[in-house]
């Protein structure tokens, strides 16, 4: 606990100042993709980088989509 005590105030501005980032940056980007923005945004202000990459693993990439499957949009063109 001491050794916290001792880091320079210019690290802790940085820290502040990444995980608000962070959360903003998550935060809009899920409500865009209308995949739970206010849990990433909340998992982004108490953690660095872990939000990021499993942000990038599910939603960017597309694992995890809402209303199922890479081919939303499709289901009603297929529809006979």
């Amino acid at each position: 606990m001491e050794k916290l005590k001792e880091l320079p105030l210019w690290i802790w501005c940085l820290a502040v100042i990444i995980l608000i980032s962070q959360s903003t940056w998550l935060f809009i980007d899920a409500r865009k993709r209308d995949s739970m923005p206010w849990f990433w945004g909340i998992w982004g202000l108490i953690q660095s980088p872990m939000p990021l990459i499993f942000y990038f693993l599910f939603v960017r990439s597309g694992w995890f989509r809402k209303g199922g499957g890479k081919n939303k949009g499709n289901d009603e063109n297929n529809k006979h």
